[in-house]
């Protein structure tokens, strides 16, 4: 099942895909279930917004696939690399990616993101699919000059809109059986299969949850593999993973300050 949030009629709903229509629901899902107004939008007419805004907080994994790693030059990490971004980094599909006047090589890294449904805490890897409302796309865009410069991460990937997400949640999906793939103006710069991925998203929720709780609409972005690299203002970037969509997004630069 694919949820969207979406606007339309200067109004913001929740809604489930059905081919070309959206069934409009009476609430947020992750808190009200799926019970529907028995309205229905044209999806062409609906405007897609990013699928969840965090409550508290972006978990993000560094690292977690062996080519990234190697390409960053060192080895993957033996544990979860964890960070965090700033919800207000959060911006939907269509959304501008704004390249900051602070940094001047700003990248792309497309990624699996898992939607967390309930209140997670000290969760075991064989329980923590339960935990799991859906799945995403997002693309943690980074500042990596800053991120050379600082040592440390939070600047360089917590600028306003360095956190795409969507197109939509999909409740039902496997990433064992599923690609990811960025392209920069059509051409393909990061391809992998999700399998790859050093750490499972089990093995993730468990270690996130045992050093902070994680709430509803919370989401883990779970690492990019190898091919990172920069983008200009107007170029466009989308990340696509089989069974999730695409999620595509312009940059452009920010206006600077007087």
């Amino acid at each position: 099942m694919k949820i969207a949030r979406f606007s339309h009629d200067e109004a913001i709903m929740y809604g489930i895909i059905d081919e070309r229509e959206l069934v409009v629901l009476a609430g947020d899902p992750m808190f009200t279930g799926y019970e529907t107004t028995g309205a229905r939008v044209p999806l062409a007419d609906a405007a897609l917004l990013a699928p969840v805004i965090p409550r508290s907080k972006v978990v993000c994994v560094g690292k977690n696939y062996h080519d990234h790693a190697a390409e960053m030059g060192g080895v993957a990490p033996e544990e979860p690399l964890l960070f965090l971004k700033p919800n207000t980094s959060v911006i939907g599909p269509g959304d501008a990616i704004v390249r900051p006047t602070l940094s001047e090589r700003t990248e792309y890294e497309g990624e699996l993101v898992v939607v967390i449904g309930k209140i997670a805490k000290n969760v075991k890897a064989e329980n923590a699919l339960d935990y799991v409302l859906g799945y995403t796309i997002g693309n943690d865009v980074t500042a990596r000059d800053l991120q050379r410069k600082d040592g440390q991460w939070s600047r360089a990937k917590g600028f306003d809109t360095f956190c795409p997400l969507g197109p939509v949640i999909e409740t039902d999906f496997d990433p064992a059986n599923a690609t990811i793939e960025t392209r920069v103006n059509g051409e393909v710069r990061q391809h992998a299969p999700l399998t790859d991925m050093i750490h499972s998203v089990p093995a993730i929720i468990e270690y996130a949850s045992a050093v902070f709780t994680l709430l509803p609409g919370d989401v883990i972005m779970t690492g990019t593999p190898a091919g990172v690299g920069t983008f200009d203002a107007g170029d466009v970037v989308e990340v696509e993973i089989s069974g999730l969509g695409i999620l595509r997004n312009t940059a452009r630069d920010a206006v600077p300050t007087p």
